[in-house]
Protein backbone atom coordinates (compact mmCIF):
# COMPACT_ATOMS: atom_id res chain seq x y z
CA UNK A 1 0.00 0.00 0.00
CA UNK A 2 2.53 2.42 0.84
CA UNK A 3 4.87 1.81 -2.54
CA UNK A 4 1.35 2.39 -4.17
CA UNK A 5 0.89 5.96 -2.62
CA UNK A 6 4.85 6.89 -3.37
CA UNK A 7 4.44 5.64 -6.91
CA UNK A 8 1.21 7.80 -7.41
CA UNK A 9 3.05 10.73 -5.79
CA UNK A 10 5.66 10.61 -8.13
CA UNK A 11 3.82 10.03 -11.57
CA UNK A 12 1.64 13.45 -12.40
CA UNK A 13 -1.71 12.96 -10.56
CA UNK A 14 -4.04 13.22 -14.12
CA UNK A 15 -1.33 10.61 -15.20
CA UNK A 16 -1.54 8.00 -12.60
CA UNK A 17 -5.53 7.79 -12.60
CA UNK A 18 -5.47 7.29 -16.02
CA UNK A 19 -3.18 4.27 -15.69
CA UNK A 20 -5.37 3.40 -12.76
CA UNK A 21 -8.42 3.34 -14.97
CA UNK A 22 -6.82 1.14 -17.56
CA UNK A 23 -5.46 -1.10 -15.04
CA UNK A 24 -9.61 -2.03 -13.87
CA UNK A 25 -11.32 -1.19 -17.30
CA UNK A 26 -8.53 -3.76 -18.51
CA UNK A 27 -10.18 -6.38 -15.94
CA UNK A 28 -13.23 -5.75 -17.04
CA UNK A 29 -12.73 -6.05 -20.77
CA UNK A 30 -11.26 -9.53 -20.67
CA UNK A 31 -14.52 -10.55 -18.37
CA UNK A 32 -16.56 -9.26 -21.01
CA UNK A 33 -14.74 -10.38 -23.69
CA UNK A 34 -14.27 -14.14 -22.68
CA UNK A 35 -18.17 -14.16 -22.88
CA UNK A 36 -18.49 -13.10 -26.31
CA UNK A 37 -15.19 -14.30 -28.44
CA UNK A 38 -15.44 -17.64 -27.78
CA UNK A 39 -18.65 -17.85 -29.60
CA UNK A 40 -17.13 -17.78 -33.36
CA UNK A 41 -14.73 -20.68 -32.08
CA UNK A 42 -17.19 -22.78 -31.20
CA UNK A 43 -17.43 -24.70 -34.49
CA UNK A 44 -13.32 -25.24 -34.73
CA UNK A 45 -13.37 -26.16 -31.09
CA UNK A 46 -16.10 -29.00 -31.98
CA UNK A 47 -13.64 -30.16 -34.98
CA UNK A 48 -10.71 -30.77 -33.13
CA UNK A 49 -11.87 -31.68 -29.75
CA UNK A 50 -15.03 -33.50 -30.82
CA UNK A 51 -18.54 -33.12 -28.75
CA UNK A 52 -21.84 -32.42 -29.93
CA UNK A 53 -24.25 -29.02 -29.23
CA UNK A 54 -24.39 -30.63 -25.72
CA UNK A 55 -20.30 -30.07 -25.65
CA UNK A 56 -20.42 -26.80 -26.83
CA UNK A 57 -23.23 -25.82 -24.34
CA UNK A 58 -21.00 -26.48 -21.30
CA UNK A 59 -18.16 -24.72 -23.05
CA UNK A 60 -20.29 -21.44 -22.54
CA UNK A 61 -22.04 -22.51 -19.34
CA UNK A 62 -19.38 -23.58 -17.66
CA UNK A 63 -18.30 -19.86 -17.73
CA UNK A 64 -21.26 -18.15 -17.10
CA UNK A 65 -22.61 -20.96 -14.42
CA UNK A 66 -19.66 -20.62 -12.23
CA UNK A 67 -19.19 -16.86 -12.76
CA UNK A 68 -23.32 -15.87 -12.04
CA UNK A 69 -22.98 -18.42 -9.11
CA UNK A 70 -20.71 -16.88 -7.28
CA UNK A 71 -20.69 -13.03 -8.26
CA UNK A 72 -22.78 -12.28 -5.14
CA UNK A 73 -20.35 -13.99 -2.81
CA UNK A 74 -16.99 -12.10 -4.55
CA UNK A 75 -18.50 -8.63 -3.48
CA UNK A 76 -18.95 -9.68 -0.04
CA UNK A 77 -15.10 -11.94 -0.53
CA UNK A 78 -13.58 -7.97 -1.77
CA UNK A 79 -15.16 -6.44 1.79
CA UNK A 80 -13.75 -8.71 4.04
CA UNK A 81 -10.31 -9.31 2.13
CA UNK A 82 -10.18 -6.17 0.57
CA UNK A 83 -10.42 -5.18 -3.02
CA UNK A 84 -7.36 -5.31 -4.10
CA UNK A 85 -6.56 -8.32 -3.04
CA UNK A 86 -9.62 -10.48 -4.54
CA UNK A 87 -8.85 -8.40 -8.04
CA UNK A 88 -4.81 -9.50 -7.72
CA UNK A 89 -5.95 -12.81 -7.12
CA UNK A 90 -8.95 -13.19 -10.27
CA UNK A 91 -6.48 -11.65 -12.81
CA UNK A 92 -3.79 -14.63 -11.16
CA UNK A 93 -6.87 -17.11 -11.67
CA UNK A 94 -7.72 -15.87 -15.09
CA UNK A 95 -4.24 -15.81 -16.40
CA UNK A 96 -3.57 -19.13 -15.56
CA UNK A 97 -6.42 -21.04 -16.66
CA UNK A 98 -6.38 -18.87 -20.11
CA UNK A 99 -2.36 -20.14 -20.12
CA UNK A 100 -3.80 -23.53 -19.77
CA UNK A 101 -7.30 -23.13 -21.86
CA UNK A 102 -5.15 -22.66 -24.88
CA UNK A 103 -3.20 -25.83 -24.29
CA UNK A 104 -5.75 -28.27 -23.62
CA UNK A 105 -5.92 -31.89 -25.25
CA UNK A 106 -9.81 -32.91 -24.72
CA UNK A 107 -13.14 -30.83 -24.55
CA UNK A 108 -13.68 -31.88 -20.98
CA UNK A 109 -10.11 -30.34 -19.49
CA UNK A 110 -11.38 -27.06 -21.65
CA UNK A 111 -14.79 -26.99 -19.56
CA UNK A 112 -13.26 -27.61 -16.58
CA UNK A 113 -10.71 -24.29 -17.11
CA UNK A 114 -13.73 -22.36 -18.69
CA UNK A 115 -15.38 -22.76 -14.94
CA UNK A 116 -12.16 -21.64 -13.56
CA UNK A 117 -12.22 -18.62 -15.91
CA UNK A 118 -15.76 -18.34 -14.31
CA UNK A 119 -13.89 -18.17 -11.13
CA UNK A 120 -11.86 -15.52 -11.60
CA UNK A 121 -14.18 -12.99 -13.49
CA UNK A 122 -16.87 -13.12 -10.60
CA UNK A 123 -13.78 -11.81 -8.84
CA UNK A 124 -13.11 -9.38 -11.35
CA UNK A 125 -16.39 -7.38 -12.12
CA UNK A 126 -17.41 -6.30 -8.23
CA UNK A 127 -13.66 -5.77 -6.78
CA UNK A 128 -13.01 -3.69 -9.71
CA UNK A 129 -15.90 -0.83 -9.14
CA UNK A 130 -15.22 -1.17 -5.77
CA UNK A 131 -11.59 -0.65 -6.17
CA UNK A 132 -13.20 2.44 -8.81
CA UNK A 133 -15.19 4.01 -6.06
CA UNK A 134 -12.33 4.46 -3.85
CA UNK A 135 -9.87 5.82 -5.66
CA UNK A 136 -12.37 8.19 -7.33
CA UNK A 137 -13.43 10.22 -3.98
CA UNK A 138 -15.08 12.79 -5.69
CA UNK A 139 -18.70 12.55 -6.70
CA UNK A 140 -18.22 14.32 -10.20
CA UNK A 141 -14.67 12.73 -11.60
CA UNK A 142 -16.23 8.97 -10.15
CA UNK A 143 -18.89 9.34 -12.36
CA UNK A 144 -16.89 9.98 -15.08
CA UNK A 145 -14.67 7.42 -14.07
CA UNK A 146 -17.26 4.81 -14.05
CA UNK A 147 -18.76 5.91 -17.19
CA UNK A 148 -15.76 4.78 -18.78
CA UNK A 149 -15.51 1.88 -16.76
CA UNK A 150 -19.12 0.86 -17.98
CA UNK A 151 -18.66 2.13 -21.86
CA UNK A 152 -15.78 -1.21 -22.17
CA UNK A 153 -19.13 -3.38 -21.53
CA UNK A 154 -20.41 -2.39 -25.21
CA UNK A 155 -16.45 -2.46 -26.71
CA UNK A 156 -15.78 -5.96 -25.31
CA UNK A 157 -19.14 -6.89 -26.84
CA UNK A 158 -18.74 -5.55 -30.18
CA UNK A 159 -14.93 -6.40 -29.99
CA UNK A 160 -15.35 -10.34 -29.34
CA UNK A 161 -17.22 -11.71 -31.91
CA UNK A 162 -14.81 -9.81 -34.71
CA UNK A 163 -11.52 -10.29 -32.78
CA UNK A 164 -12.16 -13.97 -32.11
CA UNK A 165 -13.35 -14.33 -35.67
CA UNK A 166 -9.50 -13.36 -36.62
CA UNK A 167 -8.04 -14.73 -34.30
CA UNK A 168 -9.45 -17.99 -34.81
CA UNK A 169 -8.87 -17.93 -38.63
CA UNK A 170 -5.04 -16.75 -38.29
CA UNK A 171 -3.87 -18.44 -35.43
CA UNK A 172 -6.73 -20.95 -34.48
CA UNK A 173 -9.43 -21.12 -31.27
CA UNK A 174 -6.21 -21.94 -28.85
CA UNK A 175 -5.11 -18.38 -29.82
CA UNK A 176 -8.45 -16.38 -28.20
CA UNK A 177 -7.44 -17.54 -24.57
CA UNK A 178 -3.83 -16.58 -25.22
CA UNK A 179 -4.96 -12.97 -26.09
CA UNK A 180 -6.10 -12.60 -22.42
CA UNK A 181 -2.58 -13.09 -20.99
CA UNK A 182 -1.15 -9.67 -22.61
CA UNK A 183 -4.12 -8.28 -20.53
CA UNK A 184 -4.16 -9.81 -17.29
CA UNK A 185 -0.22 -8.94 -17.17
CA UNK A 186 -0.49 -5.17 -17.98
CA UNK A 187 -3.71 -4.99 -15.57
CA UNK A 188 -1.25 -6.97 -12.53
CA UNK A 189 1.24 -4.37 -12.85
CA UNK A 190 -0.66 -1.66 -13.14
CA UNK A 191 -3.14 -2.69 -10.01
CA UNK A 192 0.02 -3.42 -7.94
CA UNK A 193 2.09 0.08 -8.52
CA UNK A 194 -1.25 2.22 -8.64
CA UNK A 195 -4.13 0.91 -6.69
CA UNK A 196 -4.86 1.38 -2.97
CA UNK A 197 -6.07 -1.35 -0.64
CA UNK A 198 -9.42 -0.73 0.52
CA UNK A 199 -10.86 -1.02 4.29
CA UNK A 200 -11.08 -4.67 5.52
CA UNK A 201 -14.36 -5.79 7.26
CA UNK A 202 -12.84 -8.99 8.01
CA UNK A 203 -15.63 -9.19 11.09
CA UNK A 204 -18.29 -9.80 8.01
CA UNK A 205 -19.30 -13.48 8.12
CA UNK A 206 -19.62 -15.14 4.82
CA UNK A 207 -23.19 -16.67 3.72
CA UNK A 208 -21.68 -20.04 2.72
CA UNK A 209 -24.75 -21.66 2.72
CA UNK A 210 -26.29 -19.62 0.51
CA UNK A 211 -23.22 -19.62 -1.78
CA UNK A 212 -22.93 -23.48 -2.10
CA UNK A 213 -26.96 -24.08 -2.89
CA UNK A 214 -26.73 -20.80 -5.94
CA UNK A 215 -24.02 -22.38 -7.93
CA UNK A 216 -25.59 -25.81 -7.27
CA UNK A 217 -29.09 -24.58 -8.35
CA UNK A 218 -27.67 -23.06 -11.21
CA UNK A 219 -25.22 -25.91 -12.33
CA UNK A 220 -28.11 -28.76 -11.69
CA UNK A 221 -31.04 -26.53 -13.73
CA UNK A 222 -28.70 -26.25 -16.37
CA UNK A 223 -27.28 -29.67 -16.70
CA UNK A 224 -31.13 -30.92 -16.39
CA UNK A 225 -31.86 -28.38 -19.78
CA UNK A 226 -28.89 -29.17 -21.58
CA UNK A 227 -28.41 -33.18 -21.31
CA UNK A 228 -32.38 -33.47 -21.39
CA UNK A 229 -32.39 -34.75 -25.21
CA UNK A 230 -29.37 -36.82 -24.22
CA UNK A 231 -30.31 -38.87 -21.39
CA UNK A 232 -34.04 -38.75 -21.79
CA UNK A 233 -36.54 -35.91 -20.76
CA UNK A 234 -38.45 -38.62 -18.46
CA UNK A 235 -34.84 -40.24 -17.48
CA UNK A 236 -34.28 -40.81 -13.85
CA UNK A 237 -30.58 -38.83 -14.21
CA UNK A 238 -32.47 -35.23 -15.31
CA UNK A 239 -35.89 -36.00 -13.15
CA UNK A 240 -32.86 -35.74 -10.40
CA UNK A 241 -31.05 -33.02 -11.54
CA UNK A 242 -34.48 -31.10 -11.65
CA UNK A 243 -35.37 -31.91 -8.44
CA UNK A 244 -31.73 -31.19 -6.97
CA UNK A 245 -32.07 -27.94 -8.87
CA UNK A 246 -35.49 -27.26 -6.73
CA UNK A 247 -34.73 -28.51 -3.68
CA UNK A 248 -31.35 -26.18 -3.72
CA UNK A 249 -33.40 -23.22 -4.22
CA UNK A 250 -35.58 -24.07 -1.57
CA UNK A 251 -32.78 -24.19 0.71
CA UNK A 252 -31.12 -21.06 -0.73
CA UNK A 253 -34.54 -18.96 0.31
CA UNK A 254 -34.17 -20.66 3.54
CA UNK A 255 -30.32 -19.86 4.19
CA UNK A 256 -30.99 -16.02 3.15
CA UNK A 257 -34.29 -15.87 5.45
CA UNK A 258 -32.44 -17.55 8.34
CA UNK A 259 -28.89 -15.60 7.61
CA UNK A 260 -26.99 -13.17 9.33
CA UNK A 261 -25.22 -11.26 6.45
CA UNK A 262 -27.36 -12.98 3.54
CA UNK A 263 -26.22 -13.03 0.13
CA UNK A 264 -29.66 -11.81 -1.04
CA UNK A 265 -31.61 -9.59 1.35
CA UNK A 266 -34.86 -10.67 0.26
CA UNK A 267 -36.31 -7.42 1.43
CA UNK A 268 -35.20 -6.01 -1.77
CA UNK A 269 -38.05 -7.81 -3.18
CA UNK A 270 -40.61 -5.83 -1.88
CA UNK A 271 -39.84 -3.08 -4.57
CA UNK A 272 -41.82 -4.14 -7.42
CA UNK A 273 -39.13 -2.72 -10.13
CA UNK A 274 -37.02 -4.74 -8.19
CA UNK A 275 -38.62 -7.67 -8.34
CA UNK A 276 -40.07 -7.17 -12.10
CA UNK A 277 -36.08 -6.01 -13.02
CA UNK A 278 -34.57 -9.44 -11.87
CA UNK A 279 -36.79 -11.51 -14.73
CA UNK A 280 -36.29 -8.78 -17.02
CA UNK A 281 -32.77 -8.81 -16.56
CA UNK A 282 -32.65 -12.83 -17.09
CA UNK A 283 -35.02 -12.38 -19.94
CA UNK A 284 -32.61 -9.64 -22.24
CA UNK A 285 -29.70 -11.90 -21.61
CA UNK A 286 -31.33 -15.37 -22.53
CA UNK A 287 -32.31 -13.72 -25.56
CA UNK A 288 -28.74 -12.04 -26.01
CA UNK A 289 -26.37 -15.07 -25.44
CA UNK A 290 -28.92 -17.78 -27.23
CA UNK A 291 -28.54 -15.76 -30.40
CA UNK A 292 -24.84 -15.16 -30.03
CA UNK A 293 -24.43 -18.93 -29.33
CA UNK A 294 -26.78 -20.40 -32.48
CA UNK A 295 -25.86 -17.62 -35.27
CA UNK A 296 -21.75 -18.25 -35.11
CA UNK A 297 -22.76 -22.17 -35.78
CA UNK A 298 -25.16 -21.36 -38.28
CA UNK A 299 -22.83 -19.04 -40.41
CA UNK A 300 -19.73 -21.56 -40.08
CA UNK A 301 -21.37 -25.56 -40.06
CA UNK A 302 -24.34 -24.63 -42.26
CA UNK A 303 -23.39 -21.77 -44.28
CA UNK A 304 -19.79 -22.25 -44.46
CA UNK A 305 -18.45 -19.14 -43.97
CA UNK A 306 -15.36 -18.22 -41.74
CA UNK A 307 -14.86 -17.64 -37.95
CA UNK A 308 -13.87 -13.85 -39.52
CA UNK A 309 -16.35 -13.56 -42.08
CA UNK A 310 -19.11 -14.40 -39.41
CA UNK A 311 -17.75 -11.68 -36.64
CA UNK A 312 -18.22 -9.53 -39.07
CA UNK A 313 -21.65 -10.63 -39.83
CA UNK A 314 -22.43 -9.77 -36.42
CA UNK A 315 -21.26 -6.38 -36.38
CA UNK A 316 -24.96 -4.90 -36.68
CA UNK A 317 -25.88 -6.61 -33.45
CA UNK A 318 -22.85 -5.56 -31.95
CA UNK A 319 -22.22 -2.18 -32.49
CA UNK A 320 -25.20 -0.71 -30.91
CA UNK A 321 -24.42 -2.34 -27.88
CA UNK A 322 -20.68 0.26 -28.14
CA UNK A 323 -22.31 3.61 -28.49
CA UNK A 324 -26.62 3.58 -28.10
CA UNK A 325 -25.70 3.52 -23.96
CA UNK A 326 -24.80 6.62 -23.86
CA UNK A 327 -28.07 8.07 -25.80
CA UNK A 328 -30.27 5.86 -23.72
CA UNK A 329 -28.91 7.22 -20.49
CA UNK A 330 -30.17 10.81 -21.39
CA UNK A 331 -33.40 9.19 -22.34
CA UNK A 332 -33.59 7.68 -18.92
CA UNK A 333 -32.84 10.72 -17.67
CA UNK A 334 -35.53 13.04 -18.95
CA UNK A 335 -38.49 10.62 -18.90
CA UNK A 336 -37.50 7.50 -16.21
CA UNK A 337 -36.83 3.87 -17.77
CA UNK A 338 -39.80 2.33 -18.40
CA UNK A 339 -40.80 3.64 -22.04
CA UNK A 340 -37.09 2.69 -23.12
CA UNK A 341 -37.21 -0.72 -21.47
CA UNK A 342 -40.30 -1.40 -23.02
CA UNK A 343 -38.75 -0.06 -26.63
CA UNK A 344 -35.86 -1.90 -26.24
CA UNK A 345 -37.48 -4.90 -25.38
CA UNK A 346 -40.03 -5.13 -28.08
CA UNK A 347 -37.26 -4.07 -30.76
CA UNK A 348 -35.13 -6.96 -29.71
CA UNK A 349 -38.24 -9.41 -29.68
CA UNK A 350 -38.84 -8.06 -33.59
CA UNK A 351 -35.52 -8.47 -34.49
CA UNK A 352 -35.56 -12.15 -33.31
CA UNK A 353 -38.83 -12.63 -35.48
CA UNK A 354 -37.13 -11.68 -38.27
CA UNK A 355 -34.47 -14.46 -37.82
CA UNK A 356 -37.24 -16.89 -38.21
CA UNK A 357 -36.80 -16.18 -41.88
CA UNK A 358 -33.33 -17.23 -42.02
CA UNK A 359 -32.40 -20.43 -44.10
CA UNK A 360 -29.28 -21.22 -46.30
CA UNK A 361 -29.98 -19.23 -48.99
CA UNK A 362 -31.70 -16.29 -47.40
CA UNK A 363 -30.22 -12.97 -48.46
CA UNK A 364 -28.31 -11.18 -45.66
CA UNK A 365 -30.09 -8.13 -45.64
CA UNK A 366 -32.73 -9.79 -43.60
CA UNK A 367 -30.82 -10.92 -41.12
CA UNK A 368 -28.74 -7.92 -41.04
CA UNK A 369 -32.07 -5.71 -40.19
CA UNK A 370 -32.61 -8.22 -37.82
CA UNK A 371 -29.74 -7.87 -35.95
CA UNK A 372 -29.40 -4.08 -36.49
CA UNK A 373 -33.05 -3.85 -34.00
CA UNK A 374 -31.67 -6.65 -31.67
CA UNK A 375 -28.88 -4.87 -31.17
CA UNK A 376 -30.59 -1.28 -30.51
CA UNK A 377 -32.90 -3.54 -28.67
CA UNK A 378 -30.34 -5.00 -25.73
CA UNK A 379 -28.54 -1.39 -26.08
CA UNK A 380 -32.14 0.21 -24.75
CA UNK A 381 -33.31 -2.70 -22.42
CA UNK A 382 -29.96 -3.00 -19.93
CA UNK A 383 -28.94 0.60 -19.24
CA UNK A 384 -32.81 1.62 -18.51
CA UNK A 385 -33.19 -2.05 -16.51
CA UNK A 386 -30.16 -0.67 -14.11
CA UNK A 387 -30.93 2.98 -14.13
CA UNK A 388 -34.76 1.63 -12.58
CA UNK A 389 -33.59 -1.14 -10.20
CA UNK A 390 -30.62 0.86 -8.98
CA UNK A 391 -32.75 3.90 -7.94
CA UNK A 392 -35.62 2.20 -6.49
CA UNK A 393 -33.59 1.49 -3.39
CA UNK A 394 -31.66 3.40 -0.87
CA UNK A 395 -28.04 4.42 -1.37
CA UNK A 396 -27.47 1.63 1.73
CA UNK A 397 -28.92 -1.11 -0.62
CA UNK A 398 -27.46 -0.25 -4.07
CA UNK A 399 -24.63 -2.74 -3.49
CA UNK A 400 -26.18 -5.16 -2.68
CA UNK A 401 -29.23 -4.69 -5.75
CA UNK A 402 -26.99 -4.09 -8.71
CA UNK A 403 -24.77 -7.78 -7.89
CA UNK A 404 -28.37 -9.41 -7.76
CA UNK A 405 -29.08 -7.91 -11.04
CA UNK A 406 -25.95 -8.66 -12.54
CA UNK A 407 -26.05 -12.46 -10.78
CA UNK A 408 -29.68 -12.12 -12.45
CA UNK A 409 -28.19 -11.59 -15.76
CA UNK A 410 -25.81 -14.28 -15.93
CA UNK A 411 -28.22 -16.71 -14.38
CA UNK A 412 -30.10 -15.73 -17.98
CA UNK A 413 -27.47 -16.07 -19.97
CA UNK A 414 -26.33 -19.05 -18.93
CA UNK A 415 -30.00 -20.50 -19.70
CA UNK A 416 -30.08 -18.75 -22.42
CA UNK A 417 -27.89 -20.99 -23.83
CA UNK A 418 -29.14 -24.09 -22.02
CA UNK A 419 -32.90 -23.56 -23.04
CA UNK A 420 -32.17 -22.73 -26.61
CA UNK A 421 -29.39 -24.78 -27.22
CA UNK A 422 -31.71 -27.75 -25.88
CA UNK A 423 -34.33 -26.64 -28.78
CA UNK A 424 -31.85 -26.66 -31.24
CA UNK A 425 -30.49 -30.57 -30.49
CA UNK A 426 -34.01 -31.71 -29.84
CA UNK A 427 -34.83 -31.21 -33.89
CA UNK A 428 -33.44 -33.61 -36.51
CA UNK A 429 -32.83 -30.63 -38.80
CA UNK A 430 -31.05 -27.78 -37.54
CA UNK A 431 -32.95 -24.94 -39.69
CA UNK A 432 -36.18 -26.09 -38.01
CA UNK A 433 -34.15 -26.08 -34.66
CA UNK A 434 -33.12 -22.62 -35.02
CA UNK A 435 -36.46 -21.45 -36.52
CA UNK A 436 -37.96 -22.76 -33.27
CA UNK A 437 -35.25 -21.85 -30.90
CA UNK A 438 -36.25 -17.78 -32.34
CA UNK A 439 -39.96 -18.34 -31.79
CA UNK A 440 -39.09 -19.12 -28.14
CA UNK A 441 -36.93 -15.93 -28.01
CA UNK A 442 -39.27 -13.88 -29.10
CA UNK A 443 -41.97 -14.86 -26.80
CA UNK A 444 -39.48 -13.81 -24.07
CA UNK A 445 -38.48 -10.33 -25.60
CA UNK A 446 -42.25 -9.56 -25.63
CA UNK A 447 -43.06 -10.94 -22.45
CA UNK A 448 -39.90 -9.09 -21.06
CA UNK A 449 -41.82 -6.23 -23.06
CA UNK A 450 -44.96 -6.86 -21.29
CA UNK A 451 -43.19 -6.70 -17.81
CA UNK A 452 -41.66 -3.33 -18.50
CA UNK A 453 -44.74 -1.64 -19.02
CA UNK A 454 -46.44 -3.29 -16.16
CA UNK A 455 -44.05 -2.83 -13.50
CA UNK A 456 -41.02 -0.95 -13.77
CA UNK A 457 -41.09 2.13 -12.20
CA UNK A 458 -43.75 1.44 -10.07
CA UNK A 459 -42.78 1.09 -6.38
CA UNK A 460 -44.97 -0.94 -4.67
Amino acid sequence: MEKAIQIQHNLTGKLAKTLLLLGLSLGYFMVLLDMTVVSVALPAIRTELGGGISGLQWVVNAYTIVFAGLLLSMGSLADKLGAKRVYAGGLALFLGASVLAAFVSSLGMLIGLRAILGIGGAALMPASLSLLVHAYPEAAERARAIGIWAAVTGAAMAAGPVIGGLLVDSFGWRSIFLLNVPLAVISLILTFLLVRETDRRAQRSFDMGGQMTAIVAIAALSFGLMEGDTYGWQSPTIIVAFGVALLSVILFLIFEVKGESPLLPLSLFKHATVSAGMIAGMAINIGLSGILFILPVFFQQVRGLSAHITGLLLLPMMIPLAFNPILTGRIVGKIGARIPMTVGFSLGAVGTLLQVWTEVNTSYVITMIGLLFIGFGVSFTIPSLMAAVISSVSKEQTGAVSGALNASRQIGATLGVAILGSVLSSNASFIDGMHLSFIVTTVILFGGSALSILFIDRKK
